[in-house]
């Protein structure tokens, strides 16, 4: 079977407009993909910048696949969290970005969104935070999926996520596949 390995990390966010963020994440690959090693999920700590309005995790990202197709090539999915000092966390943006299907290093930048909401549920994030939110944790994905439904979501940018990552990719000649 053809491999590909991905090692990198999450470098950190900008454009948000709160602190003390941090971001859960997961990687989603089609039905012909195995995920051998590595981890398929996780979560960064928190990081509440000092200087400037970026965010640093580097979070390390080392998984290892192994596919019989190229039918549903992994993509990375972002939710970037912003932790308040009492500790209650609220979503600031979704986003996703496909793993590069070329071999070598990668620098990505995954541009986000969130929900817009009625122009109530806009005046009450800005008075007490909170806001719409998506009800399924899995729903970037299935607004991903489902290209004619994205017209009913109203959405608005929310910030960056920053990448590096590199990709080895192994037997996709033997098996006749050209990158």
């Amino acid at each position: 079977m053809a491999e590909v390995h991905v090692i990198g990390q999450i470098v950190g966010a900008s454009g948000f407009p709160q602190r003390r963020l941090f971001c859960k994440w997961g990687l989603h690959a089609g039905g012909a993909w195995k995920l051998l090693s590595g981890l398929g999920s996780g979560q960064t700590q928190v990081d509440d910048p000092q200087a400037d309005d970026v965010a640093y995790w580097c979070h390390p990202l080392d998984v290892h696949f192994a596919t019989k197709g190229l039918q549903g090539w992994p993509k990375l999915h972002f939710q970037v969290w912003h932790q308040d000092g009492f500790g209650r966390a609220e979503v600031l943006g979704y986003g996703f970005c496909h793993v590069p299907a070329t071999p070598g290093c990668h620098a990505l930048s995954c541009v986000t969104w969130r929900p817009r909401g009625t122009w109530r549920e806009r005046w009450s994030r800005r008075l007490v935070g909170g806001g719409p939110q998506l009800c399924h944790p899995q729903a970037p994905a299935a607004v991903v999926a489902a290209a004619s439904e994205r017209f009913r979501l109203r959405s608005e940018t929310a910030g960056t996520v920053h990448l590096q990552l590199g990709v080895l990719l192994r037997h996709f000649g033997r098996y006749g596949v050209e990158c």
